[in-house]
């Protein structure tokens, strides 16, 4: 009898109603082509070709492959490994283009970061996400300002995260000490970035810079990107012109005021758009 793997973050969806809810959250069509990451037994995976016109699954653990392959349906394909090294070779292996597939899964939960940031940065972004993550962090994604996070701010920069529903740790097996949500993001592009004219590198640097030292206000964690032993790592996240070298915590504080922001803001209580206009003004030696 297979048995989920602890070292591997596995919980196997107990509940219909949460696969359920999954293909109608995703409107899921016979037009579509679904990327399903840790299928486990295949319980998602099965419902999930029911609806959809192809279904590709990855499985990183090899004793699950056998059951996954068992009477599968002709429109899905397992594949064994590792998507956050597969993936942007798996995606090109099908032809796959921007926006061209839904990424539909019930996730091992410590893959959540790094495969959002994988999806959304990489060049061939699906059109959808739905998948099921620790409730907390679901909340992380999804907040605004004055409690805004890194994780919030890369999300939303690329697409519009909502919670669907929580789901309760009954609902998995083993049941996960926390309980779970289905989460949503749509229209996922770089639209954010393009329709407001900034480099999406430099944008980054700035905003991890920032959070790097959250507790401080901006004034003084921004200063710091403008030391010397800085600007040379500016130069190549970046072709704009960065503000000049060995600026003060005054200088950063001159340029909020200038933008109308308080000298003593701190990084969880600025929005998207307020983003912007420093890393514009950072970007362009307060030239906004």
């Amino acid at each position: 009898m297979l048995s989920p793997k602890k070292s591997l973050g596995q919980h196997l969806l107990r509940c219909e109603w949460v696969i359920s809810a999954l293909i109608h959250v995703a409107e899921i069509t016979k037009k579509d082509t679904i990327l399903e990451v840790g299928p486990g037994t295949g319980i998602l995976t099965r419902a999930l070709a029911k609806h959809a016109k192809k279904v590709i699954a990855v499985e990183k653990d090899a004793a699950f492959i056998d059951t996954l392959r068992a009477g599968i349906p002709q429109n899905t394909e397992i594949i064994q490994g590792d998507i956050l090294r597969l993936l942007p070779n798996l995606l090109s292996s099908y032809n796959l283009q921007p926006n061209s597939y839904k990424l539909v899964s019930n996730i091992p939960y410590y893959l959540t970061s790094r495969l959002l940031r994988l999806l959304l940065a990489g060049d061939t972004k699906p059109e959808t996400i739905v998948f099921t993550i620790q409730k907390e962090v679901a909340q992380r994604i999804t907040v605004k300002p004055p409690q805004m996070n890194l994780l919030a701010l890369s999300v939303q920069s690329f697409g519009t995260p909502e919670i669907i529903k929580d789901i309760p740790a009954a609902c998995f097996s083993p049941k996960p000490k926390v309980d779970s949500a289905i989460i949503k993001i749509s229209r996922i592009s770089d639209k954010f970035f393009t329709e407001n004219k900034i480099d999406q590198k430099l944008f980054f640097n700035v905003v991890k810079r920032a959070f790097s030292q959250k507790r401080k206000l901006l004034s003084n964690s921004l200063a710091s990107l403008a030391h010397p032993h800085t600007y040379p790592l500016r130069r190549r996240l970046s072709e704009a012109s960065p503000i000049g070298v060995g600026a003060s915590t005054q200088t950063i504080k001159t340029l909020f005021s200038s933008l109308g922001f308080s000298p003593n803001a701190r990084p969880e209580e600025m929005s998207l758009a307020q983003w912007v206009r420093i890393v514009k003004a950072i970007a362009h030696n307060g030239d906004y």
